[in-house]
């Protein structure tokens, strides 16, 4: 990428870098631990370059940026593979709020979440929409759309045109358009919050009266979790599944949390996070919920129990 995020060749400005690279490259992955391994590959083939060459480069912070983005597109390429041998469906790993990562952890902890921006740009419904994309189609649209990097810089990574990547983001804009996915509105807390009440009580009329007739239930066990495989389509089949859930789970606890920045519901049983819940919500009722339980995707929620 060219001279615009110049950060100097100092160690504290290369490592200050990485707060960016990190919220790039989760919004390319989806998945925090891939996130910071690609961060991580980026400044390790920094430090591996002479140190000749690296004088010689006038934007180390661009440098990494176009690296960084080249590894995730790497890793979208090969997650397509490896997500046709996962088991049930696939979802991006949730994020708690910042201030859940603090939850029992000391003072000098530090956690790549601590570093994370929890936008519009990271609700679960814009992340489902980001996997349907191609991974070129990604790269350019996050890079650009999200985080306004010029579309020369773009086709440094991509390997192609600057006309070719406007192209690529024009084609993600459309799906995203198709997509429909609403901004999360006001009334999102309340919607919650009452599918909270409802589940706990069991009440499988009020919670078919909280859902869409056409809302869709999404899980992610990962072959680690008992779960539905495939989505479960309909109000009333999703009500009838969450009451059974809870009839088979006794002494689960719901909890109200942020889950990526949206209100959302997490389910811990004995203080653990068996289960993190994101919500769709149009004119007053779920459309969409997300439901990860793998427990390989729930590391961020470890210091997250309730206090």
């Amino acid at each position: 990428m060219g001279t615009a995020r110049t950060a100097g060749t100092a160690i504290d400005d290369i490592a200050g870098e990485r707060r960016q690279l990190l919220n790039v490259a989760y919004r390319l992955l989806g998945s925090l631990a891939e996130a910071e391994d690609a961060v991580q590959e980026a400044y390790t083939r920094w430090y591996a370059l002479p140190r000749g060459r690296r004088e010689e480069i006038v934007s180390p912070g661009a440098w990494l940026s176009t690296v960084t983005g080249r590894i995730c597109l790497d890793v979208l390429g090969s997650a397509r593979a490896r997500r046709e041998r996962y088991v049930g469906a696939w979802l991006p790993e949730p994020l708690p709020d910042r201030s859940e990562w603090y939850r029992g952890r000391g003072a000098d902890h530090t956690d790549p979440a601590d570093q994370m921006v929890l936008d519009e740009s990271v609700t679960m419904a814009f992340l489902v929409v980001l996997e349907s994309m191609t991974p070129a189609e990604r790269v350019a649209f996050v890079l650009h759309d999200v985080f306004r990097y010029p579309f020369a810089e773009i086709a440094d990574v991509l390997g192609r045109t600057s006309a070719a990547c406007k192209q690529l983001a024009a084609s993600a804009r459309r799906r995203v358009r198709v997509a429909g996915a609403p901004a999360p509105g006001a009334g999102q807390a309340e919607a919650v919050r009452h599918v909270k009440e409802a589940w706990e009580t069991k009440n499988v009329a009020a919670l078919v009266g909280l859902l869409d007739p056409a809302a869709v239930m999404t899980a992610d066990g990962g072959g680690l979790a008992g779960t539905a495989l495939r989505p479960i389509e309909g109000g009333a089949l999703i009500a009838q599944y969450m009451v059974a859930i809870a009839d088979k789970a006794p002494g689960l606890e719901l909890l109200e949390r942020s889950v990526n920045g949206t209100p959302g519901l997490v389910a811990q049983r004995n203080g653990a996070v068996m289960t993190v819940a994101s919500f769709e919500i149009a004119e007053g009722r779920v459309t969409r919920i997300w439901v990860v339980r793998n427990p390989e995707k729930l590391g961020p929620w470890l210091g997250a129990e309730a206090s």
